[in-house]
């Protein structure tokens, strides 16, 4: 045990290092490369082949087959795990427990352009990660939801003219969420609508709002009926893992009880929304991002008007696996 501890630490390292000195790491069957939006995030890219194979070898798992045998889950990540060096795993776990980054990018590379198979393929990677949690707005361990033109749901998720303010998943459900998983799987005639991002040591204001009075105080958080989560939770906005702050929001979700908790609130959003740190990422259609939810804040830009707008989008959010 304590030798496999040590060999993650030494991957984490050589993770730490490309990212200061810019430059990739290379594996057999895939490359870890800096994210070109940002020095906090890594790319990686499969060698010629791989997803191609992968695809071959899942060939007849379908997203029903997933989702009513949960052992065949582990199996599309074990396909991934067989075609590619065996430090995979650690290497894209390290990431995103790794406080300085926490995040990476990955897609299909154009080997696979139906929207079941990109349910499989992020199935595969999850599963090396975690294991998702119940999307109770789905039933299902994945969500799978559009963004187009008109909308008459009760939350911001699916209103594409607006911003999608700043928050973390997992806020009004009584179940730790570490990491989350959001996937592009088709966009048609879209302008904007970048996902936003803000990595929570990169926020200038963090001293301010984490040492407020209010920053332990456990708010109410209920989820409106789309979600399908009836139970209240109480959560604190700021709390410490590694001695090292984390947070927990979403403005749209959150109960006050008070003015001065309503202006805390308010005000902690409009910080965050105008930080100079915000990421608008640019992720094409087949593409997914996986991130650390402790510590990196996500929301969505506005996009530009248009009657026949589409995107579809997958959603996944879990735990880390203990092993």
């Amino acid at each position: 045990m304590k030798e496999h501890e040590n060999k993650g630490e030494e991957i984490n390292m050589s993770i730490i290092e490309a990212n200061l000195t810019n430059i990739s790491q290379k594996y057999d069957g895939f490359e870890v490369k800096p994210h070109p939006q940002s020095s906090r995030m890594y790319h990686i890219e499969f060698d010629k082949g791989v997803v191609s194979t992968f695809f071959e070898k899942a060939k007849g798992v379908e997203p029903q087959n997933l989702e009513y045998v949960p052992y065949m889950r582990f199996i599309v990540a074990d396909y991934l795990k067989q075609l590619v060096d065996p430090q995979f795993v650690d290497v894209i776990r390290s990431i995103l427990h790794d406080r300085n980054t926490g995040a990476f990018t990955i897609g299909v590379q154009g080997e696979a352009h139906h929207t079941d198979d990109y349910v499989v393929f992020s199935t595969a990677l999850t599963h090396l990660v975690g294991i998702p949690n119940f999307d109770a707005m789905s039933g299902k361990y994945y969500a799978r939801f559009t963004v187009k033109h008109t909308d008459n749901s009760d939350s911001y998720l699916r209103q594409a003219y607006r911003l999608f303010t700043f928050h973390t998943d997992g806020t009004f459900v009584d179940e730790p969420t570490d990491w989350l998983l959001m996937m592009k799987m088709a966009e048609e005639n879209a302008v904007g609508g970048e996902s936003r991002l803000l990595h929570l040591d990169d926020w200038e204001e963090l001293d301010k709002f984490r040492n407020h009075p209010l920053a332990s105080y456990k708010f109410t958080y209920k989820a409106p009926a789309s979600k399908n989560v009836t139970k209240e939770v109480q959560r604190e906005t700021f709390y410490d893992v590694n001695n090292k702050p984390c947070i927990c929001f979403i403005d749209q979700f959150v109960y006050p009880e008070t003015i001065e908790q309503a202006n805390y609130l308010k005000n902690l959003s409009e910080s965050l929304e105008n930080d100079k740190s915000v990421i608008e990422l640019k992720l094409p259609v087949g593409d997914l991002i996986m991130l650390n939810n402790t510590f990196w804040l996500h929301g969505r830009a506005p996009f530009e008007v248009n009657p026949d707008l589409h995107r579809e989008l997958l959603r996944q959010r879990g735990v880390f696996a203990k092993q």
